[in-house]
């Protein structure tokens, strides 16, 4: 696939992408492979005279194989999503932060910014509650104590966007997003389900569940059992499992003390685990709203090829 995209480092912020010796260089050597022969989006997609931003709604996701009790999403639809004739688009499903709530003007102004220069197209993104209660961790895991989180991300809202939406279906064009917590519930994700999310952002993502509260956790939903608590962790499945056509993006701001050396050191073992890997940090911000639109902006461009994304001219 010829992306028209350059991967050169940008003045005035810090990419780095993973080498397979261990330094950082600008392209990962299996990252080319990968994205010309596994995706179908090798044309690059038509130009229509569209508006200039997308468009957001609120949807209720039943849940019906959870029976979580999930807050309405948010689902971003680009421009090109309301033509006619366009092709199916790339698909991701979206996180946020606790406290916090399903909310996607944040990616929505991201991908309306990548959408004025690939002609109205960007992803379409379902940004879903995996919280419920947003003053309490979800752990993003099928809990008796809080719910069987995981069966709704992975089975409602993925049942649900595969009947609703004018979405690609291979998994190299679908991707699991999130911040903060929402981050960590991405890569746990991305680990365990591989045949169904070809690409991970991990936005400012802590990097298990329960971080913060660890031997709480791991008193309380695990009884004590390390070992049933460390086999839930990203890290823990990376070391075990290799993936050899999964694209994941790390982010973090450069200021964020607390979540950037572990997220930095979790994209050191997706790299070891096969996942072409990058490592973004947001200059100047920390554990903040700018830490999120910067490391999204930078997603996207990383993840643009992959997706069938062609630069484009801007609209007039």
């Amino acid at each position: 696939m010829n992306s028209g995209r350059s991967k050169a480092l940008i003045a005035g912020v810090t990419l780095l992408v993973l080498g397979a010796a261990g330094g950082f260089i600008v392209v990962h050597p299996a990252s080319a492979a990968n994205q010309t022969s596994q995706s179908p989006s090798d044309a690059p997609r038509p130009a229509s005279a569209l508006a200039i931003t997308g468009t957001i709604e609120t949807v209720h996701i039943p849940a019906t194989a959870s029976n979580f009790a999930a807050r309405d999403a948010e689902v971003y639809l680009p421009p090109a999503a309301v033509a006619t004739d366009v092709p199916p688009l790339p698909f991701v499903l979206m996180m946020m932060g606790q406290p916090g709530n399903p909310d996607a003007s944040y990616i929505g102004s991201v991908l309306d910014t990548f959408a004025l220069t690939h002609d109205g197209q960007a992803p379409i993104v379902v940004v879903a509650d995996q919280l419920g209660d947003p003053s309490v961790d979800s752990l993003c895991l099928d809990t008796p104590s809080h719910g069987n989180v995981q069966t709704y991300i992975e089975k409602d809202v993925v049942n649900w966007a595969r009947a609703n939406l004018h979405i690609e279906t291979d998994r190299v064009d679908w991707t699991i997003a999130g911040f903060s917590n929402g981050g960590q519930c991405a890569i746990s994700l991305a680990t365990k389900f591989p045949d169904v999310w070809g690409n991970v952002i991990s936005a400012s993502g802590t990097t298990f569940a329960g971080t913060e509260s660890e031997p709480t956790v791991l008193a309380d939903v695990f009884g004590g059992d390390q070992a049933a608590y460390d086999a839930t962790k990203p890290a823990t499945l990376m070391s075990s499992t290799h993936y050899p056509d999964t694209e994941a993006m790390f982010t973090v701001g450069a200021d964020d003390s607390v979540i950037g050396p572990p997220q930095k050191a979790l994209s050191a073992v997706a790299l070891d685990a096969g996942m072409v890997t990058s490592y973004y940090e947001v200059p100047g911000e920390g554990h903040s709203v700018g830490a999120l639109l910067g490391g999204l902006t930078k997603a996207f461009d990383v993840l643009a090829p992959r997706l069938g994304f062609l630069n484009a001219s801007p609209q007039p």
